[in-house]
């Protein structure tokens, strides 16, 4: 080979490496992102997969709370509120709220600023927010049907859940409920949705086509989240109050079995896996993330998290569980095969909800 045929060579690897070396990071194979709303401050953080690393934060509005993302992935949807932040209350010896003087007439609260509520729009891949679309009064939890078509929402201070069409954000109807609805869960056939009440522990089952109420099953009070087995057979609804889970039978629309908790449990979120086999449940106050058998119901183990765990989501493939710890204003990353959480990520703000999106293809 002739000297300068051989620098030549040397000189296009080296500016081949240079271009690869600047060329930006394409997604890997099976990667996502967690997407973390933070109360407090307004906005969303966003997790990567690879490294557990913050990659960007999106301002979104007043209080975003749920989270959740569409079928496709392309969209994630936030509950935003302009009812203020309120500390949580004070519990009794039952673990239900210390009510104050003229506290349930809503006489001594600051007041909302309703121009601000809405459902948060946000393009998962440019992690960018589009736009904000009415979900009638102080929304804070929600889900959307399995084909992404409608939003079901909670709306806590008007006793009401409201249906939106996903693709126009026009509202369809709303529902009357109970006091303080909180928890939505739709069926994965997509037949019905359950709206959990705190006050009276009052659950609704509400036909997904009909609107009409189909079912009221009362629980003990505070159910905040709702999950399903795959097959549907099943409905896991916690009871914060009394640390609680229960199992409802979705043919019967009626109480199966109920689970009780470690001491000091405050369940809130509640998530099955994939397979079907494990049920996970976010403890809130008791600093944990409780496993429990999905056949026998019976507790397995207790992961240790951050402070008062609220919203919690399983990695697309299953191999991880994500936090949101709110008073720490961090997400705990959780191992799932070991049941050790390896990591905790800042996510300053008081995280609420989280939800894990695999990458655009």
């Amino acid at each position: 080979m002739q000297p300068n045929f051989r620098r030549a060579l040397s000189g296009a690897f080296i500016f081949g490496v240079m271009l690869l070396a600047a060329a930006p990071a394409q997604s890997q194979p099976g990667g996502y992102q967690v997407f973390v709303s933070n109360e407090k401050s307004g906005d969303l953080t966003v997790i990567s997969s690879g490294d557990f690393k913050v990659t960007t934060t999106i301002p979104v509005g007043k209080r975003p709370r749920g989270i959740h993302a569409s079928p496709d992935g392309k969209t994630v949807y936030v509950a935003l509120s302009g009812t203020p932040v309120e500390p949580p209350p004070q519990l009794d010896a039952n673990g239900n709220p210390i009510l104050l003087k003229n506290q349930a007439n809503d006489d001594d609260k600051a007041p909302a600023d309703k121009a601000a509520d809405g459902i948060g729009l946000v393009a998962a891949g440019q992690k960018k927010f589009l736009r904000k679309i009415p979900a009638g009064s102080d929304p804070e939890q929600f889900c959307l049907s399995p084909d992404g078509s409608k939003i079901y929402i909670a709306n806590e201070d008007v006793s009401a859940a409201t249906i939106l069409d996903a693709a126009t954000g026009k509202v369809v109807t709303f529902i009357p409920v109970s006091r303080e609805p909180e928890g939505v869960g739709a069926s994965p056939d997509g037949k019905f949705f359950y709206v959990t009440c705190e006050t009276a522990g009052d659950v609704f089952a509400i036909d997904a086509h009909t609107y009409k109420i189909i079912g009221h099953v009362v629980v003990h009070p505070r159910p905040r989240s709702v999950a399903f087995l795959p097959d549907g057979s099943r409905a896991i609804i916690p009871s914060e109050s009394v640390g609680e889970l229960n199992v409802i039978d979705t043919a019967s629309q009626s109480l199966a079995k109920v689970i009780t908790l470690p001491k000091g449990s405050r369940p809130q979120c509640v998530l099955v896996s994939p397979d079907g086999k494990k049920i996970y449940a976010s403890t809130g106050r008791g600093g944990t993330v409780v496993v429990v058998d999905a056949k026998s119901f019976e507790v397995l183990n207790t992961i240790s998290v951050g402070k008062r765990p609220w919203g919690i989501t399983l990695s697309p493939d299953g191999k991880y569980l994500f936090s949101a710890n709110g008073p720490s204003d961090d997400v705990s990353v959780v191992d799932l095969a070991t049941e050790k959480e390896i990591a905790r990520v800042k996510s300053p703000g008081s995280p609420w909800g989280i939800v894990a999106v695999p990458d655009p293809k």
